[in-house]
C-alpha cells in the first residue's frame, strides 16, 4: 500500500532507567513550550498524576500530552522507568516513531535502560540520545555518552541508528545544550533537535481503517476509553468499525466520540487521521492489542506481544477476627469484590494474569515483581478493599522435561568496603558474580545472576547490611535450570494466642527476646503475628496479659515500662517479609502479619501438609 510521511506531527516516546528525569524534563519542555498559563504549571512532576507516583517518586502509568512548536504538533508520552512496569512500555512503544533515551550524566546507563532501549530498537524507533542532569557536581557527560554508544553496539544496533543525534540538558534547570560546558537558558534545543531527527508517522491516509488499541482507561460517565495511533484511514464520531479480537473474530461497535491529545489534556475533534494518537469513546469492550478497522475491509495488525509474568501471589478474602471491623474498615470485603475489581484491573494491565486457585475465595495473580503487584495492592486498599495476600512465588516452567525457574540480572552500586557484606547476602541467595567494576568515585559495581527467588527480601537485607548505601536492581534475564534451595527467613515469630488489646505490662517482657509489630493498645487476635523472635522458632505469647493486681505495695513494682517502638513494615516489606504458611493482611489503615491458620490445631495441619505428612 502506498505510505506517505506527515511532516505536521511527531509522536515520541520518553524513556530512561527509573530516577534519571524523564517527568521532570516533560516539565521544562511543557513550560518552555509558552501554551500554558503560570498557574498550570505550579507543581513538579505534573504528569505523576496519582497519589502513589507523587509518594513514590517514580512513574507507574505511561501518560500522553502534547504540545506544539514551529508548527508541528508534537505527542509525548511519558513512560515508567521502573522494570515492573515494563509492560506499560512494551505496548505504549507502538504509539512513538521516535525516542528520547534519558542517561543521567553521573549514573550513565542503567539495567532499565538496556531494557526499554532494547524495546525500542525492536519496534524501529528513531533514537535521539539526551544526556540529562548534566549541572550535577559530580557529572561526567562525555563518559556517560560513551557508555551509551556502547549499550547500542552490546544491543546490535546497525551503523545507521549507531549514528544518533545527542544533547545535552538538566531537566530540573530546564536548558539543553550542544556543549556540557556551555549552560544556555532555554530547553529549546531539544525541542528543534525532535523536530529535525525525528521523523513523521508513516501512514497511508487513503486506506481502510486500522488502529490498535494500546491504552485503556475508564470513565464513570463515558466507560472505557480506547487510546491508540490511527495507521491507516480516518475516524469520525458515529462511525460504524469492528473490533478483531484475540481469537480472530470481529466485533462491531459505533464510535461514539473521537479525542486528540492536546496539550494536558484532550479535545473532541471531527475526524482523527493517520498517524494521530486519539482516544475513542462509546466502544463497549475494547481490549489491548484489539484492532479497530473497516468493518467493509478488516485488516487487523500484529497484537502486541508483552514478556510473561516472573511472579505470583495469593489474593483471598481478609479471614481475620477483625476483618470490616473499626473505624476506616473495608467496604469491598467478599470474593465477588475481589474478582470483580481484578477483573477490571485485567482490562489495562496486559502484564498482569489472574487465575482461579483450588480455594473458591482465592486467586492467583502474577505480574512481574513485587513492585508491580504491591502497587496493586495498594490502590486497592485505598479505594475501600479488604484482602489477605500469600507469599510470593516465582513461576516454574518445564522445559525439555526439567523444571527452569526465572533468573534475574541484579546490578548492586555499594562503597568498596560494603563489597564483602553484600557479596556473603547475594552468595546465599544462589547468586553469582558475573562482573565487578570499582569507578574513580569510590563506589564498586557489582553485576550478578540470581534466581528470582533469591531476590524476595534480600532489598531490605543488603540495605541493613550497608547502612543504606547500597543501590539495587534488577530485571528479568531468562529461565534457567532450577538452582539449589534458597535459605528462608531465619528468626522465627511471636503468634499470639488471644484476641484483644495489646497490653504495655505484656509487651515489656516479650521485648526482651524480640522485635515487636505492635504497640500498647493495639488490636491483636490468635494468629496473628505481634514480633520477631531472637530464636529461628515460632513462639506462642499473650500481649494481652495484664499484671496481677493486690491490695499490697511493694518496692520497685511498679516502675514505668519503656518500650522500644514497634517495627513498622511497608507493604513491600510485610510481602517480602512472610513465609509459605502466612499471610499479609491489608485494610485501608492497616497491614497486619497472620498465620494463615489462626489457631494452634489449625497451624500444625498446615505444617504437616507442608512436610507431606498424613
Amino acid at each position: 500500500m502506498p505510505m506517505n510521511r506527515r511532516n505536521d506531527l511527531r509522536n515520541v516516546a520518553i524513556i530512561a532507567h527509573v530516577d534519571h528525569g524523564k517527568t521532570t524534563l516533560v516539565d521544562s519542555l511543557l513550560k518552555s513550550s509558552g501554551q500554558f498559563r503560570d498557574a498550570q504549571l505550579n507543581q513538579e512532576c505534573m504528569l505523576d498524576s496519582n497519589d502513589q507516583e507523587r509518594e513514590r517518586g517514580i512513574t507507574i502509568l505511561a501518560k500522553n500530552i502534547a504540545l506544539s512548536f514551529d508548527g508541528v504538533k508534537v505527542n509525548i508520552i511519558d513512560t515508567p522507568g521502573h522494570a515492573d512496569f515494563g509492560g506499560e512500555v512494551e505496548r505504549v512503544l507502538q504509539m512513538a516513531d521516535g525516542c528520547l533515551v534519558l542517561v543521567d550524566a553521573f549514573e550513565g546507563p542503567r539495567p532499565q535502560t538496556r531494557f526499554v532501549l532494547q524495546k525500542a530498537l525492536e519496534v524501529g524507533l528513531k533514537p535521539i540520545v539526551v544526556v540529562n542532569k548534566v549541572d550535577r557536581l559530580d557529572a561526567r557527560p562525555q563518559e556517560a555518552l560513551s557508555e551509551t554508544f556502547d549499550l547500542f553496539v552490546e544491543l546490535g544496533a546497525d551503523d545507521e541508528t549507531l549514528d544518533f543525534p545527542y544533547i545535552f540538558a538538566s531537566g530540573r534547570a530546564g536548558f539543553a545544550t550542544h556543549d556540557p560546558s556551555v549552560r544556555t537558558d532555554t530547553i529549546q534545543p531539544l525541542l528543534e533537535m525532535i523536530i529535525d531527527k525525528i521523523p513523521g508517522p508513516l501512514v497511508d491516509p487513503d486506506g481502510p481503517l486500522q488502529m490498535m488499541v494500546t491504552s485503556l482507561s475508564y470513565s464513570s460517565f463515558v466507560g472505557r476509553i480506547a487510546t491508540g495511533k490511527i495507521v491507516s484511514g480516518s475516524i469520525k464520531p458515529g462511525q460504524q468499525v469492528v473490533l478483531t479480537k484475540a481469537d480472530g473474530s470481529n466485533k462491531p461497535e459505533k464510535v461514539v466520540s473521537v479525542e486528540v491529545f492536546d496539550k494536558l489534556g484532550r479535545n473532541a475533534v471531527e475526524v482523527g487521521t493517520a498517524g494521530d494518537i486519539v482516544a475513542l469513546v462509546g466502544l463497549s469492550k475494547p481490549e489491548i492489542g484489539d484492532t479497530v478497522t473497516d468493518p467493509l475491509d478488516p485488516r487487523p495488525l500484529p497484537r502486541i506481544k508483552v514478556d510473561e509474568p516472573t511472579l505470583s501471589m495469593v489474593f483471598t478474602i481478609n479471614s481475620s477476627p477483625l476483618a470490616g471491623q473499626g473505624q476506616g474498615a473495608g467496604k469491598y470485603l467478599t470474593s465477588r469484590h475481589l474478582r470483580e475489581r481484578l477483573t477490571r484491573e485485567l482490562e489495562a494491565n496486559v502484564a498482569l494474569r489472574v487465575e482461579e486457585s483450588n480455594d473458591k475465595e482465592a486467586f492467583v495473580v502474577s505480574g512481574r515483581g513485587v513492585l508491580h503487584l504491591s502497587v496493586l495492592i495498594e490502590s486497592m486498599r485505598r479505594e475501600g478493599y479488604e484482602l489477605s495476600v500469600g507469599k510470593p512465588q516465582v513461576i516454574r516452567k518445564r522445559i525439555d522435561g526439567e523444571w527452569h525457574e526465572p533468573f534475574e540480572v541484579l546490578i548492586v552500586d555499594v562503597p568498596q568496603t560494603d563489597v564483602g557484606p553484600v557479596m556473603e547476602i547475594v552468595g546465599g541467595r544462589r547468586g553469582e558474580l558475573v562482573d565487578m567494576v570499582t569507578g574513580t568515585t569510590g563506589m564498586t559495581h557489582l553485576r550478578f545472576s540470581i534466581p528470582a527467588r533469591g531476590l524476595i527480601g534480600i532489598r531490605t537485607r543488603m540495605l541493613n547490611a550497608t547502612k543504606g548505601e547500597a543501590i539495587i536492581h534488577h530485571q528479568f534475564d531468562s529461565y534457567k535450570p532450577m538452582a539449589d534451595e534458597v535459605p528462608h527467613r531465619l528468626n522465627g515469630v511471636l503468634v499470639s494466642q488471644e484476641r484483644g488489646k495489646a497490653v504495655a505490662f505484656a509487651l515489656n517482657k516479650l521485648q526482651e527476646r524480640s522485635d515487636l509489630f505492635v504497640a500498647p493498645g493495639d488490636d491483636v487476635y490468635e494468629g496473628m503475628i505481634v514480633g520477631e523472635n531472637s530464636r529461628d522458632n515460632d513462639m506462642v505469647v499473650n500481649p494481652i496479659k495484664e499484671k496481677k493486681l493486690t491490695n499490697m505495695r511493694a518496692s520497685g513494682s511498679d516502675d514505668n515500662v519503656i518500650l522500644k517502638p514497634p517495627r513498622l513494615m511497608s507493604l513491600e516489606a510485610a510481602l517480602e517479609y512472610i513465609e509459605d504458611d502466612e499471610y499479609v493482611e491489608v485494610t485501608p489503615t492497616a497491614i497486619r502479619l497472620r498465620k494463615i491458620g489462626l489457631t494452634e490445631n489449625e497451624r500444625k495441619k498446615s505444617n504437616r501438609a507442608l512436610a507431606g505428612v498424613s
